[in-house]
C-alpha cells in the first residue's frame, strides 16, 4: 500500500475542494431568497416526477430539502450545499449538508436530496443536534438509478427516509452516510 505524502495529500484536499465550491452550489449567492427559489423548484420537480412523495409529504412532520449538493473527489472528495428545513409548509431553518471522504474515486456530480422526517421524535433529534449526521437510521426509498420509488409500510415507519434524484455529472453512485447537516444563517 503506498502511502501519501503531507504535500500530495494537501493539494488533493484543495484541489476536490475547489472543484466542489466551482460547481455552482450556492457559495456566494444571495442566501435565502436563492435557496428558497431552489427549494421551490426541488419540489416541484420531484413531486411531478415522483407522484408518490405527495404522499410521503402528507405523511412526514418536516422534509429538509438539498437542492444541489456538488459531490466531486480524486483520491479525497467532498460534497456540499445548502438547503431548508420545512415543517407544515413554512421554512423554518436553513441547513448546509457537507461530506468527506478518503479512497478510490474520481469525478464530480450534483444531486438533489430531501430528507423526510417521519416521526416528531426524528425530527426534533434533528433540530437540538449541533451537527446531524446521515446514518443507519436513514432508508431511501428512490433507487440507486433514481427511476423508480418504493414506498411501502417498511420503509414508512422508518423514522427518516431519503430520496436522492435529478443527478448530473460523471460520478458513480451517491449516498448519504456520513453526510453531517448543520444549521446556517444564509
Amino acid at each position: 500500500m503506498t502511502q501519501m505524502s503531507r504535500r500530495t495529500f494537501a493539494f488533493s484536499a484543495l484541489a476536490g475542494a475547489s472543484v466542489t465550491a466551482a460547481c455552482g452550489n450556492g457559495i456566494g449567492s444571495n442566501g435565502a431568497e436563492t435557496i428558497d427559489a431552489r427549494v421551490n423548484t426541488t419540489l416541484q420537480h420531484m413531486y411531478a416526477t415522483y407522484p408518490n412523495t405527495v404522499t410521503l409529504k402528507e405523511k412526514s412532520v418536516g422534509m429538509l430539502v438539498m437542492p444541489l449538493v456538488t459531490e466531486a473527489g480524486l483520491g479525497i472528495g467532498g460534497a456540499y450545499g445548502r438547503g431548508a428545513l420545512i415543517v407544515d409548509d413554512i421554512t423554518v431553518d436553513y441547513y448546509s449538508t457537507t461530506k468527506a471522504n478518503f479512497g478510490i474515486q474520481i469525478g464530480a456530480q450534483q444531486y438533489a436530496h430531501v430528507l423526510f422526517f417521519m416521526t416528531q421524535d426524528a425530527l426534533l433529534n434533528f433540530r437540538r443536534s449541533s451537527g446531524w449526521a446521515a446514518g443507519a437510521d436513514l432508508e431511501y426509498v428512490i433507487s440507486n438509478e433514481g427511476d423508480s420509488l418504493a414506498t411501502d409500510t417498511t420503509s414508512l415507519t422508518s423514522p427518516v427516509l431519503a430520496i436522492i434524484f435529478g443527478r448530473a455529472g460523471l460520478r458513480v453512485g451517491a449516498t448519504l452516510e456520513g453526510t453531517k447537516y448543520s444549521r446556517i444563517i444564509p
